[in-house]
């Protein structure tokens, strides 16, 4: 597995002078996501949970709705010049039954870390429509209760503490537990990371939680949350214009600016 940081020099500049000293920065590597040995995505991001950031590509791409659906996963023919396997190509071998990603919505192969959709091949692609129904209760939380989350997510996010470079994203239930927490140099793979933890834990659909995002609500984050069923999600900066019509649509509660006891509002009801 690769490193999750990496150690560099450093020339730190302050007004009480300049010293050379090691820094850690947060590691960012390719991953491959091949399906049935077909390539599918190139993606950047830090090492680690590579198997759940494959699944929860796959169901935010609408490729999968359930654990069952995948057969095997499992790191293949990525290496080094001396040989040694770099664990950057994942291959993903679905249920029998389960159908294909359709080549209509595939990537054009390489996707940043700092955007999730624009490898899309088709800008009709964008917007992939979730299995699971938007009908039955949808997730409400206390706002005082909200408010605690970014401070708990902080907690968490390890590597963030070490380097000061990943996103983090963190799935909760209405009491505030923090179920699950991931990082990653991607905002959008932290995302995946965490409902990729979902899915291999069959908590998908996950109306009864909540998405917790260290940043913004970009259009690609809603997206995946709707995709998982998820009613609410809420983040410490602002959200897009395209994000808050989309969870409009999907009758999702968005929050922004949650920052102490002072949030925004964007759409839905869920909070109290």
């Amino acid at each position: 597995m690769g490193r999750v940081t990496v150690r560099r020099p450093v020339r730190r500049l302050t007004p009480d002078g300049d010293r050379r000293r090691p820094d850690a920065l947060a590691a960012e590597e390719p991953l491959e996501i091949r399906v049935q040995g077909t390539p599918l995505a190139v993606t950047m991001r830090t090492p680690g949970h590579d198997v759940e950031l494959a699944h929860g590509f796959l169901l935010s791409e609408g490729v999968i709705g359930a654990r069952e659906d995948v057969a095997v996963a499992r790191y293949c023919d990525g290496a080094d010049a001396t040989g040694r396997n770099t664990y950057n190509v994942l291959d993903v071998t679905l249920r029998d039954g389960v159908p294909p990603p359709d080549p209509g919505v595939q990537r054009n192969f390489y996707t940043t870390s700092s955007c999730g959709v624009c490898g899309k091949a088709a800008l009709d692609a964008v917007r992939v429509r979730s299995r699971f129904s938007q009908d039955g209760p949808a997730l409400t939380v206390d706002r005082t209760v909200l408010a605690a989350l970014p401070d708990a997510l902080r907690e968490r996010q390890r590597v963030f503490a070490t380097t000061g470079g990943l996103h983090g994203a963190g799935l909760f239930t209405a009491d505030g537990t923090l179920l699950a927490v991931r990082e990653d140099v991607g905002r959008h793979n932290a995302v995946d990371k965490l409902l990729g933890w979902a899915v291999q834990q069959s908590r998908v659909p996950a109306r009864d939680a909540g998405l917790l995002l260290s940043g913004r609500a970009s259009f690609e984050l809603v997206q995946k949350a709707t995709m998982a069923g998820i009613s609410l999600v809420a983040a410490v900066s602002a959200p897009s214009s395209l994000a808050a019509e989309l969870a409009e649509d999907n009758g999702m509660t968005l929050v922004g600016f949650l920052r102490g006891a002072s949030m925004n509002v964007y759409t839905g009801d869920g909070i109290e």
